[in-house]
């Protein structure tokens, strides 16, 4: 059981998933009522892989795909990336989210050069969403640091180039990255939108907050000028990662502090209609031992046969793997 810095919630019901799961119960809860999560395996190390130009990999994403694509590779697709220069976009396939996983061997699908749209030192953060009006994938990912891009794709591998959908002009004067976003469909009538995007954006004072921004189509965006959460409110130097949740008519977003501010997975309740600011703590704390070693971060959600799971980064930043914890 991970230990908990606050009261723990009495509700015993779990939580909806990305892939679009039914809540389920869970012996204890979380804030929120959300499953508490624990460390099951290590899905992907950066040794094991042939496509390695970095030593390191980040940022997973987990999407069901057997309801989707005629002919899968397997049941569900992960994406990933390497952070540093020249990053790259990749792929690895399996038929359960407990693994194992397989390395997709064509990778990078996106790189850091795609003519004539850009030429960077890297991409990286992948985060693929299911478009069912378009059916296709949507890619949203980063590079340079201060440039989030869109791709599509009917096949989830293939990817078409799109778009630029954020970058540090659109945010207030000093903003120097906008990165590691993530999208959902997220219903905001006051706001005409149906889409939310989560993600990280850093300026001269050079501490990171999560910021959030709305659109109808998932192409054209509005930005909230102001943070939805600051580090400052959660005592981090840095927060990160940010995933949106719902349950029980409210929302929540579950994010990354830095190592060196404990490492572990928070979670702040910021309502339907994202007018709430209630931080509630530690959602997952993240073990001393390996892979964690202190630090968890960038998770993504899913389900399989009404078990909830957790997709994410273990261990330090640039030097840790893609594991996964269920609930």
């Amino acid at each position: 059981m991970q230990r908990r810095t606050f009261l723990r919630a009495t509700a015993v019901t779990g939580a909806a998933a990305a892939l679009g799961g039914l809540p389920v119960p869970s012996a204890s809860a979380a804030p929120g009522g959300f499953p508490d999560y624990t460390y099951v395996r290590t899905l992907l190390s950066p040794a094991d892989l042939k496509y390695n130009p970095t030593g390191e990999i980040i940022f997973p994403t987990v999407r069901g795909v057997y309801d989707k694509l005629a002919s899968p590779l397997g049941r569900y697709y992960l994406y990933y990336a390497p952070h540093d220069a020249p990053g790259g976009i990749c792929l690895a396939y399996g038929d359960s989210l407990e693994g194992p996983f397989t390395e997709y061997p064509h990778n990078p699908i996106v790189s850091n050069d795609w003519d004539p749209h850009y030429s960077v030192s890297h991409v990286s953060s992948p985060h693929v969403l299911w478009m069912p009006q378009h059916n296709e994938f949507w890619l949203y990912f980063h590079g340079e640091n201060t440039t989030t891009r869109l791709a599509r794709s009917k096949d989830g591998i293939t990817f078409t180039y799109d778009k630029v959908v954020l970058s540090t002009s659109m945010m207030p004067s000093g903003t120097t990255e906008t990165s590691y976003a993530r999208v959902f469909a997220h219903e905001l009538p006051r706001l005409g939108a149906h889409y939310v995007m989560l993600f990280m954006l850093n300026n001269t004072t050079n501490h990171r907050d999560i910021c959030w921004g709305w659109s109808a189509d998932g192409r054209n965006w509005t930005f909230d000028q102001t943070p939805l959460v600051r580090h400052s409110d959660v005592g981090a130097v840095n927060v990160g990662g940010p995933h949106l949740l719902t349950r029980g008519g409210s929302a929540y977003v579950v994010y990354n502090k830095d190592k060196e501010s404990g490492g572990d997975l928070m979670i702040t309740e910021v309502g339907a209609d994202f007018s709430r600011r209630k931080h509630l703590g530690v959602f997952y704390n993240s073990g001393s031992a390996a892979p964690e070693n202190g630090r968890a971060a960038a998770p993504s959600f899913g389900t399989q046969s009404g078990v909830p799971y957790m997709v994410y980064e273990a261990g330090e930043r640039l030097a840790g793997a893609i594991a996964v914890a269920r609930g």
